[in-house]
This record gives C-alpha cells, sequence and structure tokens, in this order.
C-alpha cells in the first residue's frame, strides 16, 4: 500500500501519516455536508426573497380547497335534511293509517345547516375547530332522528302486522243468511214471559242452513249449554268472542283453528229456550255482549266469500 509523509518542522525529519485513507475519506463527507447544508440554506433563503409568499398561497390553495368540500357537504346534508324531513312526514301519514298518534322529536329535530354551509363563509385559524364541532353536532342530530324515524317505521310496520290480524279476526260478516228476528237489547222473553236482556240476534233460518265463522278465530267451547242447546263458541282474539246458539250439528273440534268464510255448524232447534229453529247469534269484547248489527257490513257477501 502506499505510504504518504510529511516534513515535520519540530523534528526537522519526514513523518508518515497513518490511516491516510481513512482521514481522506472523513474529510471529503464532512466538507461535502457542511457544503450540502450551505447550499440548502441559500435556496430557501433565496426563494424566500424572490417569493415571500409562496407558503401563503399554497394555504390558500388548500383552504379553497377545503372551502370546496365545505360547501360539497353542505349541498349533501341540505338534501339528506330534505329527504328525512319527507320520511317524517310520510311516517306521520303512516301513523294515522293505522290509528297510531303522530310522534315528533320536538326540540331534537334537526333544522337547516344556515351559516356552517354558508358559500362566502370566510373561516380564521381557530373558527375552523368550532364549524367542525358545529358539523359533529349536525351530524349527531341526523344521525339520532334517522334512528328516530327507523324505530318509528318499525313501530308502524309492527301494527299493521297487528292490524292484518286483527281485521282478519274481528266478526265482519253475518254467519248465515235469513232474516232478522229477535234483536239485541231488552225484550219480552217469549218462553219466560219476563223481560229480559237479549245478548245477541237471532236470524231466521231452517233446520240445517249452513253457519260460517265471521272471523279468524280457534274454537273454545263445542257442546251442549243449558237453554242454549248445542252451542260453539270461537275466540278471534283482541278481546274477541263469538256464540253460536240453538245447533243441529257442530263441525268443529275445540281447539280447532278457523278462518272467515270456514262453515263450522249446522242451524237448528235445539235447546229448551227455542221456540222455532234460527240461529242465535253473540259478538262480545272482553265478556261484554255487543250489538251483533254492528259487526256485519252489507257490503260483504257472505256467499261470494264462501265461494273463494
Amino acid at each position: 500500500m502506499k505510504q504518504f509523509y510529511y516534513f515535520s518542522k519540530s523534528k526537522l525529519k519526514f513523518v508518515e501519516i497513518r490511516n491516510f485513507y481513512s482521514k481522506f475519506i472523513f474529510l471529503i463527507l464532512f466538507f461535502s455536508l457542511v457544503s450540502s447544508f450551505v447550499l440548502f440554506g441559500t435556496y430557501f433563503v433565496i426563494k424566500e426573497i424572490i417569493n415571500p409568499d409562496a407558503e401563503v398561497s399554497a394555504l390558500q390553495s388548500k383552504n379553497n380547497e377545503l372551502k370546496n368540500k365545505l360547501e360539497s357537504y353542505g349541498l349533501k346534508f341540505e338534501q339528506f335534511r330534505s329527504e328525512l324531513k319527507q320520511l317524517s312526514e310520510t311516517n306521520d301519514d303512516l301513523r294515522l293509517a293505522v290509528n297510531l298518534d303522530p310522534v315528533n322529536l320536538g326540540n331534537e329535530e334537526v333544522g337547516s345547516g344556515g351559516s356552517l354551509f354558508d358559500e362566502n363563509l370566510q373561516l380564521s385559524v381557530g373558527e375552523v375547530g368550532e364549524v367542525i364541532d358545529n358539523i359533529d353536532e349536525y351530524v349527531e342530530k341526523i344521525r339520532f332522528q334517522l334512528n328516530f324515524e327507523k324505530q318509528n317505521y318499525a313501530d308502524i310496520e309492527e301494527t299493521m302486522k297487528m292490524n292484518e290480524e286483527l281485521y282478519a279476526s274481528i266478526p265482519a260478516i253475518i254467519p248465515t243468511d235469513g232474516p232478522y228476528g229477535d234483536r239485541f237489547g231488552m225484550r219480552l222473553h217469549p218462553i219466560l214471559k219476563v223481560r229480559r236482556m237479549h245478548p245477541g240476534l237471532d236470524i231466521v233460518v231452517n233446520t240445517g242452513a249452513p253457519v260460517y265463522a265471521p272471523g279468524a278465530g280457534r274454537v273454545v267451547f263445542a257442546g251442549r249449554r243449558g237453554g242454549y242447546g248445542n252451542t260453539l263458541e270461537i275466540d278471534h282474539g283482541f278481546g274477541y268472542t263469538t256464540l253460536y246458539a240453538h245447533l243441529s250439528k257442530i263441525l268443529v273440534k275445540r281447539g280447532q283453528k278457523v278462518t272467515r268464510g270456514d262453515e263450522v255448524a249446522v242451524s237448528g232447534n235445539s235447546g229448551k229456550l227455542s221456540t222455532g229453529p234460527h240461529l242465535h247469534y253473540e259478538v262480545r269484547h272482553n265478556g261484554i255482549a255487543l250489538n251483533p248489527s254492528n259487526f256485519i257490513y252489507d257490503d260483504v257477501n257472505l256467499f261470494e266469500l264462501v265461494k273463494q
């Protein structure tokens, strides 16, 4: 390896330079690093002198970009708020349709974004955080009302299903076709000769006329019951029951489910308190006798329903 020497004036002789290559490389790296700092420092100083507003321009450009995004979000929020309001109004209409009272959120109702999305909005650095907080609050209100309307819709859906069951179950047709005899109310009993409450409706038909279920339900009694003779009782749910007396034959059994229009019995003249062939028909709600005429709708054709 080549050796390098330098002349020492103190020693008056040439002295070998040890580790010359290592020291040489270190000096090159050191001066390169110093030169880089000097060059970059000079560049930034010159750039600042030539274009002192470069950083401000970059920040303004970024601010304009954020402002455009804010305005875009504003349009989307307003559209969403409008659709949410329309959904709320529709839900109110649906609640009325299924016999539910309208509900509202009161002070929690989402209003307009207002100045949050003003096209001419100018924000200082300190105001940016406040606007962001306001946006978060606005979004939270929308989320709250959306969840509220979802629950509202779930209530409507549940009520509609219950109404469908109610409409299918509630007595709504005449159980057999014939003219009316004694009606609901106080009367002079034709056999006992005393004034007493007649809790049902007598439909005059010959023995052997088919008797149909006026609504869906479950048979809770099928057998003989005192002066009523052969008696059938159906529980329709929702507190409603119907009773059919003086039958000649019962075609269903206790516990059996029936639907509106099913033939469940045959009319007759059974029972000691029957003065002739007819069907005695009662409607009760929570045990209280109601006028069966109020549960017979003339626009529903019994035999058309049976054919279906």
